[in-house]
């Protein structure tokens, strides 16, 4: 049975899943009805980090038009976009080999915006059923999990979890941070 964090949590993947090589990171959501007509397109990414918290490079950028991490191994690949989020299970998926991600990658901050959620005037408080899930690739057995129980009524991008390097092993931060400005509220934090 996977371990269900709370917002702030931190736990280590050796401790829960002992030897733990490739993750799939889930994301899923459903959309509350609105009024509004408009479909949800909400786009998960990965921002690769290193000690100073930025970007390492903007190809460090993990997203629906840049699918791989720079890295001879391609360490973290995102899966690919859903435009509807309909469907139960993972909406989009993020595959990481944990032992292949370079040294120089210190955290890897997994994210959710709302596409053109300004235009659409959409945010995070018409969306229910938010979560981060991480999953041994091996035998797709949910090891983590994160469910979102906060109304982020004005934020049109979050913050879920992150995964971070530290004595040697990689661990899990529940974050569940709101941000107003949609991704580029993400990318003016993250760039350097």
């Amino acid at each position: 049975m996977a371990l269900s964090l709370a917002k702030g949590q931190r736990v280590s993947l050796e401790k829960v899943a002992p030897g733990l090589k490739e993750i799939f990171v889930g994301l899923g959501w459903d959309t509350k009805v609105t009024d509004g007509g408009a479909d949800f397109d909400l786009d998960a990414s990965v921002f690769l980090v290193g000690n100073n918290e930025k970007l390492i490079s903007d190809q460090h950028f993990i997203f629906y038009n840049n699918l791989t991490s720079p890295d001879a191994n391609k360490s973290v690949e995102h899966m690919g976009d859903n435009l509807t989020g309909e469907g139960e299970g993972d909406d989009e998926v993020i595959k990481v080999r944990l032992q292949k991600v370079p040294s120089e990658v210190q955290k890897i901050v997994v994210t959710v915006t709302i596409h053109e959620a300004q235009k659409r005037s959409q945010n995070f408080g018409q969306v229910a059923n938010a979560f981060v899930r991480i999953v041994n690739a091996s035998d797709n057995k949910e090891v983590v999990r994160y469910d979102l129980t906060e109304d982020y009524s004005i934020e049109t991008a979050l913050i879920m979890a992150e995964l971070y390097r530290k004595d040697s092993e990689w661990r899990v931060n529940a974050v569940g941070a709101g941000y107003q400005g949609g991704l580029q509220a993400l990318l003016d934090r993250y760039q350097s």
